[in-house]
């Protein structure tokens, strides 16, 4: 049997830009029990974050939205939107890993 994600607890786990420095991803979870899963600060939080982006977690925001079952983290992008070593303009697939993030 294979192992759960936060992509198979999901509606849809999306990226995308929040300005030219940062980027925004979130969770649209399913029902109560998969946000409540994604919302667990020990299983998900900013070292998580950071250690899946290589980024500073102290620069790591979550937002959880219980009445929504929603999960939305932003954190500085790697280089400004549209810069040359930009390599993915619109944040469209920084969503992946954190969709891949096993669950206990």
């Amino acid at each position: 049997m294979s192992e759960t994600t936060l992509g198979d607890l999901a509606i849809e786990v999306r990226s995308k830009n929040a300005g030219p420095f940062w980027i925004t991803m979130e969770l649209f979870m399913r029902d109560a029990e998969g946000y409540r899963i994604a919302a667990d600060e020990t299983f998900l939080d900013e070292d998580v974050v950071a250690g899946l982006y290589r980024v500073d977690p102290g620069s790591v925001q979550i937002f959880r939205i219980p009445s929504l079952n929603v999960v939305k983290i932003s954190y500085p992008r790697p280089v400004s939107q549209g810069s040359l070593r930009d390599r993915d303009t619109h944040a469209g697939q920084h969503h992946v890993p954190l969709a891949q993030l096993v669950v206990p």
